[in-house]
């Protein structure tokens, strides 16, 4: 009996050195890699179908944004994106385009991360909420949670998505981003 509260006290002395080690910096910066490795470019490049070409062509969202994030009110205009009422319509198509860039590059910079964090999470559910209801995917591609089968585009893929976006809302980027920086040098003026 000594011996396993022995190897109990050990585990646990191991565990909290290691969390008070890595506890200010490492959950941060990995869901700040790992969104970059499996997110970043995915988003990039859905922001980049939707606007125009060339240096200053973020400034001008394509037609094709309005079909992919509004297609009701497109089909409402009978195709005429110009027909279309910038309240609400344009406000959304243009509002999630550039969400598409700028809450990412947030994201992974560590600049507002939790704020950006928060805001991909309302992101993510938009976008599966438009993926079932507009597009309507089929039950195969939506899957269900608690199944044998860990691959399905909505319900899996997207659950492991919001997993790393509230690790960054409740951890924070970790002391090893732009935020950490500020929040550094903040306290330091303070005192």
């Amino acid at each position: 009996m000594r011996f396993l509260l022995y190897i109990a006290e050990l585990h646990g002395r191991f565990f909290r050195s290691l969390d008070g080690l890595t506890a200010n910096w490492l959950p941060g910066l990995l869901g700040r890699l790992v969104f970059l490795a499996v997110l970043y470019l995915y988003f990039l490049n859905s922001a980049l179908t939707k606007i125009g070409d060339g240096i200053f062509g973020f400034l001008h969202v394509q037609p094709s944004a309005y079909f992919q994030i509004a297609p009701q009110a497109v089909d409402a205009a009978l195709g005429d994106v110009d027909a279309i009422a910038f309240f609400p319509y344009g406000l959304m198509v243009y509002a999630g385009t550039y969400a598409e860039f700028i809450l990412p590059a947030l994201i992974v910079i560590g600049l507002f991360t939790r704020v950006a964090a928060i805001g991909m999470i309302g992101f993510v559910a938009v976008q599966t909420l438009v993926d079932i209801t507009i597009h309507k995917v089929d039950a195969s591609t939506i899957g269900a949670l608690f199944d044998r089968f860990p691959d399905s585009v909505i319900a899996d893929q997207r659950s492991l998505w919001l997993f790393v976006l509230v690790i960054l809302v409740l951890k924070g980027p970790g002391m090893l981003s732009i935020d950490g920086f500020l929040a550094r040098r903040f306290m330091r003026r303070r005192y």
